[in-house]
């Protein structure tokens, strides 16, 4: 019996070595639960695959959008102070030296091949050297070709060519509620790529241009987006990142952006001119209200009333008197003060228009002969 014993605590003692050994080298051999794989089965997507197999990812707009974006950095020389050459401001306040150079930040979207960029004015105000580093990290000097600081555009030339430059979209095709990409350098932590939606059109009367009509989007606009791209999901350019409504300095989602529409034809004419041509006729136009609408026998937002006539003016040789409600330009409906601005501006200089007025509730034409517009003017 004592034999019997010992063999039996000899085998328990070597079986439990040999669980113990198995449980510390090959644990998987102990697990006897079934595979989930087997019980369920499931789909496992490829590796290199992600949301974009979901139909909702922005990979290739803003890879697109991106190679073609660029950031812009600016410098001011130091100023001396005129006050210095007063011998007797130095005598009791001493030298006070030259000021601090001054530097910016901003970005910028190239729109040629051949090296042209499109920015904000306001981010090469005033600078007295830009510099211009591309999507390969490659920086170059940029030169000024021309502004237009009545709607906040400039655009700059670096002389180098076969560049990236980004498709221009159809900014008239936008509705409320399309998804959009902002793309640019803000705060100057390096590219970056937010997204949002359109929220809304046509945003006027703002006070930071003469010529408003901006897409506002909730896409993050942060300091140093301004001149960098708002494109749709096909990586298009449809507008120019220009301004933010903010409290804080931050992204509020209340961003705005230059339609392309408007960008094209202020590029197109600094390239070819050097400067943008507008159109003026020299009234002072007032938005229709209610009690002025149910005056004229109109529906309110139908068109606006002219409260001044400039004497001798474009608009005074064509006839047009205080009191008209001017209702569309060239066949181009007008429906408020900042839409007659822009078609008026629109207009070329020397070349007949024709004005749809309503004077006394009797529908009548006007043929005008625009004059050229000065940025200090203050009239249409």
């Amino acid at each position: 019996m004592r034999k019997i014993w010992t063999l039996f605590s000899q085998v328990v003692t070597v079986l439990l070595a040999m669980y113990f050994v198995v449980a510390t080298l090959k644990p998987q051999w102990l697990d006897r639960r079934p595979r989930l794989a087997s019980v369920v089965p499931i789909l496992e997507a490829p590796a290199d695959v992600g949301s974009a197999a979901t139909g909702i990812s922005f990979r290739h707009a803003a890879q697109v959008a991106s190679a073609a974006v660029v950031s812009i950095s600016t410098s001011t020389a130091p100023q001396r102070s005129p006050q210095n050459m007063d011998p007797w401001f130095r005598f009791f306040f001493g030298d006070q030296g030259q000021t601090q150079p001054q530097s910016g930040l901003g970005s910028g979207v190239v729109v040629s091949p051949e090296g042209y960029i499109l920015t904000n004015n306001h981010v090469i105000e005033g600078a007295d050297d830009i510099e211009v580093m591309l999507n390969d990290g490659r920086v170059i000097k940029a030169t000024v070709i021309g502004t237009d600081p009545e709607t906040d555009l400039a655009v700059l030339k670096v002389n180098l060519s076969g560049l990236t430059a980004i498709t221009l979209g159809n900014s008239d095709a936008l509705e409320v509620g399309d998804p959009v990409l902002a793309v640019g350098n803000p705060f100057g932590v390096g590219k970056t790529v937010t997204s949002g939606i359109v929220s809304a059109l046509g945003r006027s009367q703002l006070g930071i241009n003469t010529f408003e009509n901006f897409i506002q989007t909730d896409a993050a606009i942060n300091p140093g987006n301004s001149g960098g791209a708002l494109v749709d999901v096909n990586g298009h350019l449809v507008g120019i990142n220009t301004a933010i409504y903010s409290r804080s300095g931050g992204s509020m989602g209340i961003g705005f952006a230059i339609p392309t529409s408007t960008a094209r034809s202020v590029m197109e004419s600094i390239v070819q001119d050097g400067q943008v041509t507008r159109g003026w006729i020299g009234v002072e136009p007032r938005e229709l209200s209610a009690e002025l609408a149910e005056t004229f026998g109109v529906t309110q937002g139908t068109g606006v009333v002219i409260t001044g006539v400039l004497q001798n003016g474009p608009a005074a040789q064509a006839g047009l008197r205080p009191g008209d409600l001017i209702v569309a330009v060239n066949d181009r409906t007008v429906n408020s003060v900042p839409e007659l601005l822009s078609q008026v501006a629109s207009l070329k200089p020397g070349q007949k228009a024709t004005l749809s007025i309503v004077r006394r509730q009797v529908p009548s034409t006007l043929t005008v002969v625009p004059g050229r517009r000065s940025a200090v003017r203050q009239r249409q």
